[in-house]
């Protein structure tokens, strides 16, 4: 049967030598990632496009040290006890704990490189990515914390089908552009090992002043997020756990947040035109605002926190598990799905688009390698076959 193989470069990934006391920073040549919201700059558009896009995005500039914030003392929202303070305060935070103990587990001396950046216009972004390692093939986590005005297509991607699964209704199509904030944390992982499972977690929060023509109508905001699990084979044991601890932190702050998040999680990673979902699920929610925002706050906080306990036990029981040929052309499959998901419905992907970010950014989710084969169907009853089914029919791990 035929296949095709998927690479995103790895050359433009490598660091030139950095000075003494900048372990693993990346010079401004340098072309990795930005902040999970891929609100970088493609350097070649239409000109079309880059009218559109210079109204959302400005040029951002290399920076040799993240600044102690990326927020402005006038009138963005920069005092220390604001909802965008301590949101970008807890995503740095995870950011640092979550690439710390990324190291610690994949054991081989590999480090994350880090690349700063900040806008003209509003805010910055740190990403750091770990690639080749002895245990990740590739891990990505970044942040971000941009604020400024972008057209309503933008907006409306940003916001999608406000209303549904009990978020507020925007007011309107907001036809002028539209001052934003808008501060996420994002996280590919994807291990080497086929038995070892890709993660994926991203946490923001959003704000949206009148638009411009459009003056007195509310201040809106809202918070997304979710984590979930994409493994290539089904190991019980670790699917249990890693579902079990969204549990706990969901029913730290409402029992109906868990079966809730779980279904918006399984319906939303779902795959069209495959008819099956992109992995096993986990918890995703997004335009809420229909509870108290420091109780969202907390709770995302929660839900980031719980980020390590969930994943790092199972890489260390599956990153040294024996696997053959047959394993990682499975793996390389899966990730297949995984990469027709974020191209083609991801909604974090189709903002950038719409914003004209940088596409190194937009991809920073993508593996370093995938596989597409013509009309492949694993057996019946092996345990590829058990992954597929898993994933065509969601169920309950707990």
């Amino acid at each position: 049967m035929a296949s095709s193989l998927l690479s995103t470069p790895s050359r433009t990934l490598a660091p030139a030598p950095a000075p003494a006391g900048l372990r693993g920073r990346a010079t401004a040549q340098a072309h990795l990632p930005r902040a999970g919201l891929g609100l970088g700059v493609a350097p070649r558009r239409s000109r079309a496009l880059s009218v559109r896009a210079s109204v959302a995005i400005e040029k951002e500039t290399p920076e040799s040290e993240p600044p102690p914030t990326f927020l402005r003392e006038d009138g963005q929202g920069a005092g220390s006890g604001s909802v965008r303070a301590r949101f970008e305060a807890m995503i740095r935070r995870v950011q640092g704990e979550v690439c710390a103990a990324l190291e610690e587990a994949d054991g081989g001396g590999a480090r994350f490189v880090e690349d700063v950046w900040s806008r003209p216009g509003g805010g910055g972004g740190i990403s750091r990515v770990l690639q080749d390692g002895r245990v990740f093939e590739k891990a990505g986590v970044n942040v971000s914390v941009v604020y400024g005005v972008m057209p309503p297509d933008a907006y409306r991607a940003a916001k999608g089908e406000a209303g549904k699964n009990g978020a507020a209704a925007a007011d309107g199509q907001k036809p002028g552009p539209v001052p934003f904030f808008a501060a996420g944390i994002s996280s590919v992982l994807h291990p080497k090992n086929p038995f070892a499972p890709t993660l994926h977690f991203n946490y923001r929060y959003f704000e949206t002043d009148a638009a411009k023509d459009a003056p007195g109508a509310p201040r809106q905001w809202w918070f997304g997020g979710g984590t979930d699990l994409t493994p290539s084979y089904i190991i019980e044991e670790d699917v249990k756990h890693f579902h079990s601890v969204q549990k706990q932190a969901c029913d730290k702050f409402d029992p109906s947040f868990h079966p809730r998040f779980k279904k918006w999680c399984d319906d939303y990673f779902y795959i069209k035109h495959r008819n099956e979902r992109r992995g096993l699920g986990g918890i995703f929610f997004d335009d809420l605002n229909d509870y108290d925002q420091e109780m969202l706050l907390n709770f995302a906080t929660e839900c980031a926190d719980s980020v390590l306990p969930a994943y790092v036990p199972i890489i260390e029981r599956r990153k040294d598990t024996p696997f053959n040929e047959e394993h990682k052309a499975w793996q390389q499959l899966r990730r297949g799905r995984y990469v027709e998901f974020n191209l083609v419905y991801d909604r974090g992907t189709t903002f950038g688009l719409k914003t004209g970010g940088r596409i190194e950014s937009i991809l920073v989710s993508l593996p370093l390698t995938a596989r597409w084969e013509y009309d492949h169907k694993p057996e019946e009853g092996t345990e590829e076959w058990k992954l597929l089914d898993a994933c065509i029919n969601p169920k309950d791990w707990i």
